[in-house]
């Protein structure tokens, strides 16, 4: 199989999935953040908090359609571009796919409707219960895809059956609580929370530097920054999880998120920057910090984390292993029921290691014919490509811990100074808004880009994994792709920036009305409440 091949699948799949998960986020955030403003307006029955439900939950609708549009496309690509990954894997991987396409997409994709057209036809608390089933049902999808993904990560509850040459499941529950898959979803998800707390606390900034729909904008910012501060710091904690979990799961994806080349004696440092060479298996300038690295990987002073170098070594030999097994399984092939009990259980005892055997096919169709210098390739293959992976999560780390500076200096001009934001404040908010959706990009592009050269971690390889398309058909639907995906895209920021341009329109006079008699009351009491003076300075 041609290497051109698999890299254009990749690079489709890539930027599908990647345009995709612009709208998951904010979809995952806004719709808490709606339930949120909802139960309030049920608790204070206050019509202001109705108008800021339907305002912000209209661009979660327009968010939540497109997201369902360029989802679909993803799905259909397994079976079209990776048939041979769908193939060998399908039985475990399609299983939480279907169920979140029959129990969480119809569960939100069922209330979203009645949320929309229910206000007049529901009572409060029926349409709260609404605007909370919407939520969950968001939420419950991306568990169940994550559950899917983390699978790939950490493929446990699975065995390969040789007489069917596919894996199959043994433990749906191993699946279930797969740890990877429940570390990335609360981690997931809580970026998510963050993305939608920067975009309304942006936009609801840009508003008071308008000094337009002030009260809705205020209020929107108390929501966020509270909201924004608890999920910005759940992100760093869950985060943490994710590298622990990692330090024993997939050992070579953190080496190379850390360029740690050679094995430390432990507590290993954590490497605050450097500038990793691959060709010569260095961090250039490197500033550590001492025993970070081996308290957030091991949580332990003790234990070691493993080098690129080690864990190379490693791959060469579970290579070697891995032909055994793969020896075995031809001779199963080949003897079906005739095989002798000896060579199934050989093949049983190096089972686990015939995806490293199977890194050899890029180079050799029988990979019992592999030289020395073939294997020694293969084990070289096992290193993702260690800078990009290196920039992108200091990246990533760096937004997430402004993300919670940003939270608290809002959250304590909310709740301690009247709702009084200085007008810097106001123009850094609506600067920062694109920020988490690079952050989540990031983070992302580190999952996926740090499992290669796998598509199932040391089950199967990605080289292996893609359909026998022409270069032709994939260029010409990748061209397809590009030009619908960014049609789309034009449509999403249209229609956001129309209805952020256009505030909040229902409800308008019984939110005004009732906002005046509100004023009044401030003013008669103390005259010191925040609508007293103008509060945006």
């Amino acid at each position: 199989m041609e290497i051109g091949l698999v890299e254009l699948s990749r690079l489709q799949f890539a930027l599908t999935a990647m345009y995709h998960f612009l709208f998951v986020p904010l979809t995952l955030g806004l719709s808490i953040l709606v339930a949120i403003m909802e139960t309030v307006y049920v608790m204070t029955n206050r019509p202001i908090w109705r108008q800021m439900t339907k305002f912000w939950g209209t661009l979660f609708g327009i968010n939540f359609v497109l997201g369902v549009a360029t989802g679909i496309t993803m799905e259909f690509q397994f079976g079209m571009n990776w048939s041979y990954y769908s193939h060998y894997v399908g039985d475990i991987f399609g299983a939480p796919l279907a169920i979140e396409g029959l129990m969480a997409f119809f569960l939100e994709a069922t209330f979203v409707g009645l949320f929309f057209f229910g206000w007049d036809k529901l009572s409060k608390v029926a349409h709260c219960i609404v605007a909370w089933l919407v939520a969950i049902g968001s939420n419950f999808s991306a568990l169940w895809i994550l559950i899917a993904n983390g699978w790939m990560q950490n493929p446990v509850g699975a065995e390969f059956n040789p007489d069917t040459m596919r894996m199959e499941m043994t433990s749906f529950f191993e699946v279930l609580f797969n740890e990877v898959a429940q570390a990335k979803f609360v981690h997931t998800v809580s970026a998510g929370y963050v993305t939608a707390s920067v975009f309304v606390l942006g936009v609801s900034a840009l508003y008071l530097i308008q000094d337009r729909h002030k009260d809705l904008a205020r209020r929107s910012i108390a929501v966020a920054a509270s909201f924004g501060l608890a999920a910005a710091l759940s992100v760093v904690v869950l985060g943490d999880e994710s590298g622990y979990s990692a330090s024993h799961t997939q050992k070579m994806k953190l080496a190379a998120i850390e360029a740690m080349w050679e094995t430390h004696e432990a507590p290993a440092p954590f490497t605050a920057i450097g500038f990793p060479d691959q060709e010569a298996r260095e961090t250039h300038y490197a500033i550590e910090i001492p025993w970070v690295m081996g308290l957030i990987g091991t949580r332990s002073l003790t234990t070691e984390i493993p080098g690129i170098n080690e864990l190379e070594a490693r791959s060469e030999e579970m290579i070697r292993e891995g032909l055994i097994a793969y020896d075995a399984l031809m001779t199963i092939r080949e003897q079906r029921d005739a095989t002798p009990p000896e060579v199934r259980e050989t093949f049983e005892a190096h089972s686990d290691t015939l995806g490293y055997a199977m890194l050899l096919k890029r180079y050799v169709d029988d990979p019992r014919d592999a030289t020395e210098d073939q294997i020694a390739m293969a084990a070289e293959d096992t290193i993702p490509g260690v800078a990009p992976l290196f920039w992108a999560f200091r990246l990533m780390v760096a937004l997430g811990f402004s993300f919670i500076a940003v939270m608290v200096f809002f959250f304590i001009r909310a709740s301690f100074y009247r709702m009084r934001f200085p007008r810097w404040s106001l123009y850094a908010a609506v600067a920062i808004i694109p920020t988490p959706w690079i952050a989540a990009e990031l983070g992302w592009f580190v999952a996926e880009f740090g499992r290669q050269p796998w598509t199932v971690d040391g089950v199967l390889p990605t080289a292996l994994s893609a359909s026998h398309l022409s270069i032709a058909d994939l260029l010409i639907t990748l061209a397809g792709f590009l030009i619908f995906y960014s049609m789309l895209f034009v449509i999403e920021m249209g229609l956001m920036v129309k209805y952020i341009r256009k505030g909040p329109f229902q409800d308008v006079p019984e939110t005004e009305a009732w906002q005046a008699r509100h004023e009044h009351r401030l003013r008669t009491h103390d005259g010191q409440g925040p609508f007293a003076t103008n509060p945006a300075e």
